[in-house]
């Protein structure tokens, strides 16, 4: 692993009760966290492939951790997101670098097929800020029951000189869904929309 990683947080929240029902099975969300050096901290490059590395590695990193801690296979996972979080010597393009052009691949391996884009969200901020994640369907990004978030938050990251990188995977969609539109039954998933 290239990343310098400090720290990896994993947690589950599960949905046993919304608005006085009883949710049965519980909506599951997982998300892993990883608290990494910013190899390009206080300091400007033009070439960020490292943090594009570092990304690929974390990818499926994170990924295997979310589906492990959903005691799930892959197959089973529903929808997915990644986020990142730059400490104050850093830049959004740090983060950018580190979700974008090659994290996704390694996630969709960890979740089997993954044909939707995985929602995505970055911010600068410091200790115990909220980084909010994106979700969404893994297969067929029209699905609205699984839009949704969830929130990572550590009370020690990122310093200044760190990135905060998030990836959540669910085994299903919100609590109680009623908004319309395509269902995760009815989704194809062969062009990521449908």
């Amino acid at each position: 692993m290239s990343a310098e990683i400090r720290k990896v947080a994993v947690w589950v929240e599960e949905t046993h009760k919304e608005a006085d029902k009883v949710i049965a099975p519980a909506t599951r969300k997982a998300v892993a966290a990883a608290v990494i050096a910013n190899p390009f901290a206080g300091q400007y490059a033009e070439d960020l492939g490292e943090l594009m590395e570092i990304g690929a590695e974390l990818g499926g990193l994170l990924g295997e951790k979310c589906v492990a801690a959903l005691g799930i296979s892959p197959s089973a996972a529903e929808s997915y997101g990644k986020a990142a979080m730059v400490g104050e010597n850093g830049e959004l393009e740090h983060a950018a670098a580190i979700l974008h052009p090659k994290l996704g691949a390694p996630l969709r391996k960890t979740v089997e097929k993954g044909a939707a884009l995985v929602p995505s969200s970055k911010k600068m901020g410091g200790p115990g800020q909220v980084l909010d994640v994106p979700l969404g369907h893994k297969d067929a990004a029209y699905v609205r029951s699984h839009f949704d978030g969830i929130e990572v938050r550590l009370n020690d990251a990122p310093r200044a000189n760190e990135i905060l990188v998030a990836v959540a995977v669910t085994d299903s969609g919100r609590p109680l869904p009623r908004v319309g539109g395509l269902t995760a039954e009815e989704a194809v998933g062969e062009d990521g929309l449908r």
